[in-house]
């Protein structure tokens, strides 16, 4: 039997001829990420061991996306901690708040996640690097043993396989698929899997997604506790790769006769515009049923929608247009790369002149209510990766999520709004 890309990539780093479902391998990623709000924990388990240093100053990205606008004293002395850390520590990449963007996004665009790479994070939305054709791996406390060794034991996890068939129709975009796609993957969904650690591993009628989609798409099954998300990547994947490569990289592919645990199929071709309601990004429902519903609240960006593109999406809509009265709209870029590029291409200006906000790249308020919090009794719609209750705060307040064009559309009438109307 053949492998597929999770095991391909696995066997590789391990050093193995080959790897399959079970296996635990103990492989050499290409490089490690590990975001702001763990380093002080990280640090002073290491050096209550002794240990010092961290196994390759030169493979290890430091990243500022949680806090990068600090609102409370503990914010400030977080970041403080963090850049004595970085120096101690020898760390060659830290990107500090205001210098990269959001870990989920900027490490792509910059060349450092490329198809075939692996890297361990300590955050589990690392899922995203399958959008290039890469593997991430979500370390959680464990990353503190990578950091000292630069290895953890893994298990090779199971993958299936999902075979999109049908075009997606117009005013239609990956968000929603990805809402569709978590509800059949929940406990009483159609598919019948289980994705609890498991690759998602995409196949089919892919080449209509860019990367923008398929990084979105990467979103909501991290939140059904996938433990990957895998497209083999294009024609214009390797292009887009090709030009931004930080090192030399071969993109990988499964076999043939690869080993799934289960093979999916599902027809995008009648798919409407689909909103998460509150409680989360799985529970999908046709944006008609709650179209209407009146909102103040809404946001652009996190990891399931902040590239330039998704950016993109929404100023179209709001352009010549203003924010319906009572609304604020938080506008995040997911890198500081697409801020310079708005600024440029003239999106600044769209987002300013319909009253949002464009707040610095990161994570923005999808870090669990660090900035742009909501009110109790308040509606709020966004891009967020995840909307259970008090994720902007108040835990009375009621998230729903949509794309990106949704949002904005939603943000000019006052009320969530079918974007079609506006296509």
């Amino acid at each position: 039997m053949g492998m597929t890309a999770a095991e391909k990539i696995l066997a590789r780093t391990s050093n193995l001829p080959e790897a399959k479902a079970g296996d635990i391998v103990y492989p050499r990623p290409d490089f490690v990420m590990i975001h702001d709000g763990v380093v002080r924990g990280a640090k002073e388990e290491l050096d209550a061991l002794g240990i010092h240093r961290v196994f390759d100053p030169e493979r290890v990205l430091m990243v500022s996306d949680h806090d990068v606008v600090y609102v409370n004293d503990r914010a400030a002395a977080r970041g403080a901690y963090n850049r004595k850390a970085a120096e101690a520590w020898g760390i060659k990449h830290f990107f500090d708040a205001g210098q990269g963007g959001h870990g989920h996004i900027f490490p792509t665009e910059r060349g450092w996640v490329l198809p075939g790479t692996l890297y361990f994070d300590n955050d589990r939305h690392c899922t995203n690097a399958g959008g290039i054709g890469a593997l991430a791996i979500r370390m959680g406390t464990e990353i503190n043993r990578v950091l000292a060794t630069g290895t953890n034991w893994t298990l090779v996890p199971k993958s299936v396989q999902l075979t999109i068939k049908g075009k997606m129709p117009h005013g239609v975009f990956a968000r929603d698929l990805g809402f569709v796609i978590g509800k059949k993957l929940g406990p009483d969904g159609d598919f019948g899997v289980d994705i609890d650690y498991r690759v998602l591993e995409f196949a089919g009628e892919l080449d209509q997604f860019s990367l923008a989609a398929r990084i979105s798409l990467c979103s909501t099954p991290t939140e059904m506790r996938a433990i990957g998300v895998f497209f083999p990547p294009s024609a214009a994947i390797l292009e887009y790769a090709q030009v931004r490569a930080q090192r030399p990289f071969t993109p990988v592919y499964p076999d043939a006769d690869a080993r799934y645990e289960a093979k999916i199929e599902f027809d995008v071709s009648t798919l409407k515009p689909q909103v998460a309601l509150p409680g989360g990004p799985h529970l999908a429902a046709d944006l008609a049923t709650v179209a209407g519903t009146p909102v103040s609240h809404t946001y652009v960006g996190s990891c399931g929608s902040g590239m330039y593109e998704d950016l993109e999406m929404a100023a179209g809509i709001l352009k010549g247009r203003k924010l319906a009265r009572g609304v604020r709209m938080i506008v995040v870029p997911g890198s500081e790369d697409s801020t310079r590029r708005m600024t440029r291409e003239g999106l600044l200006d769209v987002f300013h002149d319909a009253g949002a906000m464009v707040i610095p790249a990161g994570c923005g308020p999808c870090a669990s209510g660090r900035t742009g919090l909501i009110d109790d009794g308040e509606n709020s719609i966004s891009t967020a990766v995840a909307n259970g209750r008090g994720r902007f705060g108040a835990k009375g307040a009621q998230l729903y999520l949509g794309s990106p064009a949704t949002v904005a559309a939603s943000a000019v009438t006052g009320c969530i709004t079918d974007p079609r109307e506006f296509l």
